[in-house]
């Protein structure tokens, strides 16, 4: 693990913020985590523009120049993610280490919801405790990802990841008014197919759908990919053609 905060590298053991920093005490900052593909961090462009977009919203600062030299200085081939954090008044923080291999998801249905009216929502925030304890309960459910509903009963979001649901031969994922996190791979996603004229866009979706047996499930963010889910709630899930290719797809382009 690499750390640099405050304008050099540190120890990993040393403290990184004081006791009064925004960011520990109210959770008041942003955060981007980053897959490091051969010692590039992948669509770092798009991450940083997520993040200057939510900092613009909850009024936080984003020093980029900062974040440029923290990279350099983080990122080599034995490094799998990175995690970039702002909101501190003493500048951001970026943290590289190496990324273990997933296997394909199981979903676990949150009994939990995403306010999607939360001055969040849609912000990758670092008041992230809902998420940890919705992932938490998954995991005490044999699975390793929960997947939220809205406060209006429409499918959302994972706790670590967007949603898709293949449903009569289209790729479905939920509308950003669901307070789902506009993430940096579901762009990836709904632009690559539009090009490759696969049949997938968003729409709302109600959490009901889950219900259905004729469904795929497959989950994405920046350091999975995309990846299709094998169970729900414990009942396996299929292969699906069209989570098949978009799949195939992203991994040619990532």
């Amino acid at each position: 693990m690499r750390v640099w905060a405050r304008g050099r590298l540190l120890d990993p053991a040393d403290p990184v913020y004081p006791a009064s920093d925004p960011v520990p005490t109210h959770g008041l900052g942003l955060f981007e985590t980053c897959a490091v593909i051969d010692g590039r961090v992948f669509a770092l462009d798009r991450h940083l523009a997520r993040l200057r977009r939510s900092a613009a919203a909850l009024d936080l600062a984003v020093d980029e120049d900062a974040i440029t030299a923290g990279v350099a200085a983080v990122t080599g081939p034995d490094v799998g993610r990175l995690r970039i954090t702002v909101g501190s008044p003493h500048g951001p923080v970026l943290v590289a280490e190496s990324s273990p291999s997933r296997p394909s998801p199981a979903l676990h249905r949150s009994s939990w919801v995403r306010n999607e009216r939360s001055p969040l929502a849609g912000h990758k925030s670092t008041a992230y405790a809902a998420d940890a304890l919705a992932l938490a309960d998954a995991r005490r459910h044999g699975a390793d990802e929960a997947v939220l509903a809205d406060t209006r009963d429409r499918l959302s979001e994972g706790s670590t990841s967007n949603v898709w649901v293949e449903l009569d031969g289209e790729l479905l994922t939920p509308t950003l008014a669901s307070g789902c996190l506009p993430g940096v791979m579901r762009e990836l996603v709904l632009e690559w197919s539009a090009r490759a004229g696969l049949p997938v866009r968003e729409v709302d979706l109600p959490w009901t759908v889950l219900d259905r047996r004729d469904i795929g499930l497959a989950v994405s963010n920046a350091l999975r990919g995309f990846v299709p889910a094998r169970a729900l709630d414990g009942r396996p899930l299929g292969t699906t053609p069209v989570i098949a290719a978009v799949r195939e797809l992203v991994d040619l382009r990532r």
